[in-house]
């Protein structure tokens, strides 16, 4: 028997897309029906429905064939050097983590985060504040922070599982197998920091949800490829490091130092990978695809980063979530810490093929062609990384 949706899940699903629908308008900007149509389901599961917040855990259907090599071939020497690398640097997140230092995130001499980093210091409310209150609000900043990348991490976690089982070559395979541990150790590691030291935890953005479930349920081994390595490891390679030079925290700082000296390689992987593919082995229109679905991710990626949950836990009774929105948009360091996680996508995205006269309009718009120039991830190193300044 068929069951008809409750007036109540009706009205919630109508104000979500109320809510949404400026950020749907500029995401769909570029359009490609292709691309878009590929996209509806991710959208209204994440956006409308926003299962990433009623649902304890969501099945995706991954539809993608796995590909066996049964030549064993060893042709891509570049890939080879990034395995042995990988191979060597493994750090244990129980052991090499000195879990035993407190963290009271609380304490007057605890710097989680700057005051100027949030939002809301440029509000005139912030001054009215105790200083008690401003640290429960950084402390709410920074979990929320850590807690999307917890989630990007479970998707990078199951995405290179996929990958690894999908790229046809046999080189990517085993360095694939590098970084499913990568990323198995990295959600143990934000996840133990999370809970026993600010025990603080949020639901995943729904933005970020859509991204996850776009290129989870997408059947082509290169979008899914395209979304972890490029996209999402580029721009938590950006946000990592950001992080790292901003928090005053040591054990956040040593945290974040072995998880970038990890996304640097899986980055390079990423570019060494693609750029021969979309160079060689696509044709034109795919290719278009590509880029296009590249874009929408940047905006969901972008859009991830509005910060609705805090809003919607401190704010929203303080302020609409349009004047919201503009807040975060504008503020000096909200619109740095973007721009420096888009400064690891861009670079890339033009060193892959999926950078076009075409497309570049369109980054134009959102700021961030700034980066076209700068080095791409298999030009850089993690000490480049770790060394690099805001």
């Amino acid at each position: 028997m068929l069951r008809l949706p409750t007036r109540e899940a009706v009205l919630s699903e109508l104000d979500a897309l109320m809510q949404q629908g400026a950020l749907l308008y500029q995401a769909t900007a570029n359009g490609n029906v292709r691309v878009l149509a590929g996209l509806l389901g991710p959208a209204y599961r994440g956006l409308i429905q926003k299962r990433g917040k009623r649902e304890d855990t969501t099945a995706l259907p991954v539809g993608y064939p796995a590909n066996f090599d049964w030549r064993y071939e060893r042709n891509q020497p570049e890939i080879r050097r990034l395995t042995e690398a990988a191979k060597t640097a493994q750090w244990n997140a129980t052991t090499d983590l000195d879990w035993q230092r407190p963290v009271d995130p609380f304490h007057p001499d605890t710097v989680l985060l700057p005051e100027k980093f949030h939002p809301a210091y440029w509000l005139p409310l912030w001054s009215k504040l105790t200083e008690q209150e401003r640290r429960v609000q950084l402390h709410a900043l920074t979990s929320w922070l850590l807690s999307q990348f917890l989630h990007g991490e479970q998707g990078a976690l199951y995405a290179a599982a996929l990958t690894t089982t999908a790229v046809p070559w046999l080189d990517a395979k085993l360095y694939g197998g590098t970084q499913v541990m990568d990323e198995s150790r990295h959600v143990e590691a934000f996840h133990t920091y999370l809970t026993t030291k600010l025990e603080k935890l949020y639901d995943i953005n729904d933005n970020l949800y859509v991204v996850i479930d776009a290129l989870m349920t997408d059947s082509r081994w290169d979008v899914k490829f395209l979304g972890m390595q490029i996209m999402i490891e580029g721009l938590a390679l950006g946000a990592f490091t950001t992080l790292r030079q901003l928090s005053g925290e040591p054990l956040l700082r040593d945290l974040l130092k072995m998880v970038i000296t990890d996304e640097a390689r899986h980055v390079h992987f990423g570019v060494l990978a693609l750029g021969e593919f979309y160079l060689r082995e696509v044709s034109e229109r795919e290719r278009r695809d590509r880029e296009d679905w590249a874009f929408e991710m940047a905006v969901l990626l972008r859009n991830r980063f509005l910060l609705h949950e805090i809003y919607d836990e401190h704010f929203a009774h303080r302020l609409r979530r349009a004047q919201w929105n503009r807040l975060v948009l504008h503020s000096d360091m909200m619109a740095m810490f973007r721009r420096t996680m888009f400064r690891r996508i861009i670079p890339n995205l033009k060193r892959i093929g999926l950078l076009s006269d075409r497309i570049r309009p369109h980054y134009a718009q959102l700021g961030l062609l700034a980066f076209e120039h700068e080095r791409p991830a298999t030009e850089l190193t993690a000490a480049d990384l770790l060394e690099d300044t805001v």
